[in-house]
């Protein structure tokens, strides 16, 4: 879960207000290692959590710190300011994965844009950029039928 961000226009470590929400919807999920990575706050979870010294150079600098702690075929990539994930949508992503669907995964609420979660297989971690996964190509897997999980860029 990358968490690592500044939330200037937010105006307070969100990521503080936002991580149960978002450790919860994993917890229901088919995940079963949770890394937490931290950049410009900390942050107090029972969690597993990483500071990424780099945070500033950009969110792939977050993830690549991440990717770094697991042991893991794949991971599933999270959004610390999206208190709305579906747990059934980060289990869509690992199944599509699971039965061949492609290394770089994404979901969709609308069938054209992509979204959180996102999955990435082993082989596609040595191809991230400073712009983090954003930058890269995905297939897209449908999940029309989920309530997405959220960008909280502004207090409510």
């Amino acid at each position: 879960m990358l968490a690592a961000g500044e939330a200037t226009r937010f105006g307070s470590p969100k990521q503080r207000l936002f991580l149960p929400d978002v450790l919860a919807a994993l917890a229901k999920s088919a995940v079963d290692d949770v890394v937490v990575v931290t950049g410009a706050y900390e942050v107090e979870t029972e969690a597993r959590v990483v500071h990424c010294a780099e945070w500033t150079r950009g969110p792939g600098a977050s993830l690549r710190c991440g990717l770094r702690e697991l042991d893991a075929e794949g991971a599933v990539v999270v959004l610390a300011d999206g208190p709305a994930l579906d747990p059934c949508a980060v289990d869509r992503v690992i199944d599509a994965w699971q039965t061949g669907a492609g290394d770089r995964l994404a979901a969709t609420y609308d069938g054209v844009n992509r979204s959180h979660p996102v999955l990435l297989a082993r082989s596609a971690w040595g191809d991230i950029p400073d712009e983090g996964a954003r930058a890269l190509d995905m297939t897209l897997i449908p999940c029309e039928d989920l309530t997405p999980p959220g960008d909280v860029d502004v207090p409510y």
